[in-house]
């Protein structure tokens, strides 16, 4: 078998950060890091659902909601992949700022967490997500797109 794409990135070298994973077609995929791989310290899986629908329900409720294919977290629980079509890299840089700020603005209930809406309705943490949602603010605050390739 072929070795996927996201296996031939060299983990030892990636820092917190936003990155294009691949382009596939017309669809790109961000790799959102926020823990460096490998370092002991890996998102919280309460934060991380939170994180999930609340990044997801601000990104398809953006002015960009038609070119927003998918938003979900990385199995090694280090950060998200998020998939657009359509947004130039300088604008998808900008709509997950946007995006983050909602999250560490965000109080009340959680969008979409009842039994009838999520399959684990009962696992979330606000406080959490807004705790990861922080270092990769910060790292953003003046990403360019030129920032988005993987460290060689």
């Amino acid at each position: 078998m072929k070795r996927i794409k996201s296996f031939e990135v060299d983990h030892t070298r990636l820092g917190i950060g936003m990155y294009v994973s691949r382009t596939d077609g017309d669809i790109v995929t961000y790799d959102l890091r926020m823990a460096v791989p490998n370092s002991g310290r890996y998102l919280d899986t309460a934060g991380m659902h939170t994180m999930e629908h609340l990044m997801a329900t601000f990104l398809r409720n953006s002015a960009f909601e038609q070119n927003i294919v998918y938003f979900g977290p990385m199995g090694c629980r280090t950060g998200f992949y998020f998939l657009q079509r359509g947004i130039s890299h300088q604008e998808a840089i900008a709509l997950v700022r946007d995006a983050l700020d909602f999250v560490l603005a965000y109080s009340g209930d959680i969008p979409g967490c009842s039994e009838k809406e999520c399959g684990n309705y009962r696992e979330h943490d606000l406080a959490a997500a807004k705790e990861m949602a922080r270092p990769i603010r910060e790292r953003l605050e003046h990403y360019t797109p030129e920032e988005l390739a993987y460290p060689q």
